[in-house]
C-alpha cells in the first residue's frame, strides 16, 4: 500500500531516487517498477531495511538500465552530496524525528534544483483522536513525536526554497481502524472490533470493490490519514 502517488512525481529514465525512511521498500519498489531509474531506500531501522532487501527479488526486473539498493542512515545526517537526487520521497517519517528541521534541510540539500519532493505525514485530526484516545499511542518507543498541521509543514518546505506543486490525502478508512487501536490499546490484539476491521482492510485491498474505492475518496478531505505535499526545489 503506497501512500506517495509516484505517477504525480513524473518520473523520468536516468534519474536517482531516494525513499528516505524506506521501511520495507514499497514506494522504492513502486518507484522502480514505474521506469529505468536508480533507486535507492534508506532507513533508521536495520531490520526494516533487511525485509526490504529480502522483499527486492520479488520486483528485480534484472536490468541493466535500472537498479534499486538499500542501506542505513540518520535522516538528520545524510551521507550523501549536495544535489545528489532528481526525486526524492519521504513518507510517514517527520513525524517521529525530534530534530525535524534538521532532516528538512537534509531533505532540501541533497535534492538538485528542479528536483521533485514529495512528502507525507499523518493527518492533523486523525492523529489528534489517536493522541486523544491513548496516551500509549504517544509515548511508544520510536513513535510520533508530534502532530503536524498541514500549512505547518507547507510553510517549513516552502522556506527552504522549493516550490509547492499539489496536495492530496490518502487512506480514509484506515483512520477507523487507528481509532480502535488506540481505543482498545492495551488489548487490540484480542479485540474482535480490531480484528473485524484489519480483515476489512485486507479485504478491501485484495478486490477493491467499487463502494469501498467510492466511499475513501469521499471521506478523503475529512479523515484522510495521511497527508501528502509536492513540491518542486527552485
Amino acid at each position: 500500500m503506497q501512500t506517495i502517488n509516484i505517477q504525480k512525481l513524473n518520473l523520468l529514465d536516468n534519474a536517482k531516487v531516494l525513499d528516505l525512511g524506506c521501511g520495507e521498500g514499497r514506494h522504492c519498489f513502486g518507484a522502480y517498477m514505474h521506469a529505468n531509474l536508480d533507486v535507492y531506500g534508506f532507513d533508521l531501522n536495520p531490520d526494516d531495511v533487511q525485509k526490504a532487501k529480502d522483499n527486492f527479488p520479488q520486483f528485480d526486473e534484472k536490468s541493466d538500465t535500472k537498479s534499486c539498493s538499500f542501506g542505513c542512515t540518520d535522516a538528520t545526517k545524510l551521507p550523501f552530496a549536495d544535489e545528489t537526487f532528481d526525486y526524492l520521497i519521504c513518507s510517514e517519517v517527520l513525524e517521529h524525528i525530534p530534530e525535524v528541521d534538521y532532516a528538512v534541510d537534509e531533505i532540501i540539500r541533497v535534492t538538485k534544483r528542479k528536483g521533485k519532493i514529495a512528502v507525507s505525514v499523518p493527518s492533523f485530526f486523525p492523529e489528534w483522536v489517536c493522541w486523544s484516545l491513548s496516551k500509549d499511542y504517544q509515548l511508544t518507543p520510536g513513535g510520533h513525536v508530534r502532530i503536524f498541521k498541514y500549512k505547518q509543514l507547507r510553510k517549513m518546505i516552502e522556506e527552504r526554497n522549493c516550490k509547492f506543486i499539489e496536495k492530496h490525502r490518502e487512506h480514509a478508512l484506515h483512520s477507523p481502524y487507528w481509532w480502535l487501536k488506540c481505543l482498545f490499546w492495551k488489548n487490540q490484539d484480542d479485540s474482535y472490533l480490531v480484528n473485524k476491521y484489519h480483515d476489512f482492510l485486507v479485504w478491501d485491498m485484495m478486490k477493491k470493490p467499487f463502494i469501498t474505492r467510492f466511499l475513501e475518496k469521499m471521506l478523503q478531505p475529512l479523515i484522510g490519514k495521511s497527508t501528502v505535499i509536492y513540491f518542486e526545489k527552485n
